[in-house]
């Protein structure tokens, strides 16, 4: 069994067969942030939505640097079938174009790698019994670093608004010495990062606010969004 993938973890690397063609993983995310999913399998319900999502959303992920990549143990040939479906689906919402990867892995080499497959739902299976897997998602930073990890059961659908708040989160985490608090969004309010001293935080954050000594909270860092 490969090493446990955790926070902190370099992103193992690999090569991979996927709608657009052939990629080694490292290359392709670059010096970009990288979103890697998988749906557990094509010609899904759960799993035609939240595709049809990700397609709407492209702009929300690229706005912040960020390449979206997908998986699942189907073929190439089931995923641009399947892609017809999405758009198809997707557009009774909002118009849906299916335009990032797709990863065909139907030797599991990569879902086992990143530890994807299914466990507990024995529903989960191809024909064959073997394990699809469940609606995994790794953010990967730059430097290849993975920085989330979320595991959703096959029967529950993603919420990717989620997704890209913690994205907003990281990186805003990273640019300044910040913590974000309990349900925080884009534009709120964060905290100064504990390992801040009072004399460093009065010159980073002017006006900072002492809620108690370990908690210290100051206004967004940089132009806030604009309201929608």
């Amino acid at each position: 069994m490969p090493a446990a993938l955790r926070l902190g973890s370099i992103a193992p690397d690999f090569e991979a067969q996927t709608t657009q063609g052939p990629i080694k993983f490292h290359e392709w995310i670059g010096d970009s942030w990288a979103v890697l999913f998988s749906h557990p399998a094509d010609f899904t319900p759960v799993c035609t939505t939240e595709l049809g999502e990700v397609a709407r959303r492209a702009p929300d992920f690229a706005a912040r640097g960020v390449k979206i990549i997908g998986l699942s143990a189907n073929g190439l040939e089931s995923h641009n079938e399947w892609i017809k479906d999405i758009n198809e689906v997707g557009s009774k919402i909002a118009p849906t174009s299916v335009e990032f990867p797709i990863i065909a892995d139907q030797d599991r080499k990569i879902s086992t790698l990143y530890d994807m497959l299914d466990a507990v739902d024995a529903s989960n299976v191809d024909a064959k019994g073997q394990p699809f897997t469940v609606r995994t998602v790794f953010v990967i930073d730059p430097k290849k670093i993975i920085r989330l990890t979320i595991s959703y059961p096959a029967q529950t659908g993603r919420n990717f608004d989620e997704i890209l708040r913690v994205i907003d989160s990281l990186q805003l985490g990273d640019k300044h010495k910040i913590t974000t608090p309990v349900n925080w969004k884009k534009g709120d309010d964060v905290i100064v990062h504990p390992a801040v001293s009072n004399d460093q935080a009065a010159t980073l954050f002017p006006g900072f606010k002492t809620v108690k000594p370990y908690l210290r909270t100051t206004e967004y860092p940089g132009p806030k969004p604009a309201a929608v």
